[in-house]
């Protein structure tokens, strides 16, 4: 095959199962420099497109384990000096950020790296993350897309307010930069009023990769109008094609190319050489998981409160129902509603699977492979946004025992042949 797939190594915490600082060989792996350089360095030998920074902006859950990450622009600054190749993938949020900050830390990344940044454009729906930016209460899910929309827009005009060739260094003539080439942006909205020109050259690959990953009609519209990559959770094949062609249709509604947005579902392989090792490797770690501290984790998510929720219990859809929409990723709730009402799970199971957020398999290389291919050639995905249980571990296996598989069936690269992150995604 011509086309190959995508693939973004997504690191939340220590790994995608809370348990997984209790498994690390140094459970302050959290805030262990050595543990991103050790990921991301396995990441890149597997050749991955990019590593994929998850975050939060409020506490939560820390009493039981790492709850997220350490802010992930800082991160990828120090993980440059031993990576050459993989991109780096930011979480950002549009509602409690600067845009004129974030384009100059954007870029001068993407200078630092020679081209490899991106950034995960979210719009923030935890009411605490609010309390943090001296917010009463959260913006309602409207104003926060609307919010985004504009955010965006400064970020691109600002980037774009260097021509690429405005960088003369003339050094014999004692031309540094040709000013006809910058411009500024004077950009006057209903959120921001922003100058410009941006106070550094132009993106090496032309503007840092955005990403998009809200599932709701103002997230896909979003994500149709500007996003390069879309990580969307889809827990059936057949949902997934569904999603992944109507997405692609707003996009060419967009007046853009079918191929210029890549979609990568959310996948969260559990490896063994045996479907009996890797279901014992996912039990041993779910033993070690507090499920009191789960129960409010997806209470959050459903925008319930968590004592609603009994663990041997069906949800309960009416209040579910009648929660507000504000607080959540309706996204992510649809999702986790609708497997657990198709699979008619109890709230114990819907979290052992995961919160039902991220589709999770179980079993051989061979097995993950073959679902990988199935996905990816019957048109519901361009590759996949890869969670796992726990690092470093997780990630080995995928990179030692699957890798090769999808390799060996011409499905994924054998090599870096584009620089940039940019020129990889349009690849």
């Amino acid at each position: 095959m011509s086309k190959k797939m995508h693939l973004n190594c997504h690191i939340v915490g220590v790994g995608q199962n809370p348990a997984a600082w209790r498994t690390n060989e140094d459970p302050k792996a959290f805030i262990n420099p050595q543990f991103y350089e050790e990921t991301a360095i396995i990441a890149e030998r597997g050749m991955f497109d990019a590593v994929f920074f998850s975050d939060s902006l409020s506490l939560h859950g820390h009493a039981q384990g790492p709850s997220q990450m350490l802010d992930p622009l800082i991160v990828s600054a120090s993980i440059l000096k031993v990576t050459e190749y993989i991109g780096l993938i930011s979480t950002i949020s549009t509602t409690f950020s600067d845009p004129f900050i974030l384009a100059r830390q954007l870029i001068t990344l993407d200078h630092l790296s020679h081209g490899r940044i991106g950034w995960n454009a979210v719009t923030s729906y935890n009411p605490m993350a609010a309390k943090n930016f001296g917010k009463i209460e959260l913006p309602s899910s409207k104003k926060r897309y609307e919010r985004a929309e504009e955010f965006i827009e400064v970020v691109t005009k600002l980037n774009d307010s260097w021509s690429e060739d405005a960088l003369i260094a003339d050094a014999e003539n004692g031309v540094f930069v040709d000013v006809s080439k910058v411009k500024s942006i004077n950009h006057e909205g209903n959120y921001y009023n922003v100058a410009g020109p941006l106070n550094v050259p132009r993106s090496p690959q032309g503007k840092p990769v955005m990403v998009q990953s809200g599932a709701s009609q103002e997230g896909l519209e979003l994500a149709a109008k500007f996003a390069d990559v879309v990580f969307n959770a889809q827990n059936s094949f057949q949902e997934a094609k569904i999603f992944y062609e109507n997405l692609k249709s707003m996009v060419i509604l967009k007046n853009r190319s079918r191929d210029s947005l890549k979609i990568l579902p959310g996948l969260y392989p559990i490896i063994g050489s045996t479907l009996a090792e890797a279901k014992e490797r996912k039990e041993k770690m779910d033993n070690l998981r507090n499920l009191d501290v789960d129960i409010i984790t997806l209470g959050r998510q459903l925008g319930i409160e968590p004592s609603e929720l009994k663990l041997n219990e069906l949800l309960p859809y009416d209040l579910i129902e009648k929660a507000s929409k504000d607080i959540i990723s309706n996204g992510f709730r649809t999702q986790i509603v609708g497997l657990a009402r198709k699979e008619n799970l109890t709230v114990r199971e819907l979290i052992l699977n995961n919160f039902g957020m991220i589709r999770t398999i179980v079993g051989t290389p061979d097995m993950i492979a073959d679902d990988m291919e199935t996905w990816f050639k019957g048109g519901a995905a361009d590759g996949f946004n890869l969670n796992f249980d726990s690092f470093p571990t997780g990630l080995e296996d995928m990179v030692e025992h699957v890798i090769p598989i999808l390799q060996k069936r011409g499905l994924f690269r054998k090599e870096y042949t584009e620089r940039t992150l940019r020129e990889r995604f349009e690849a």
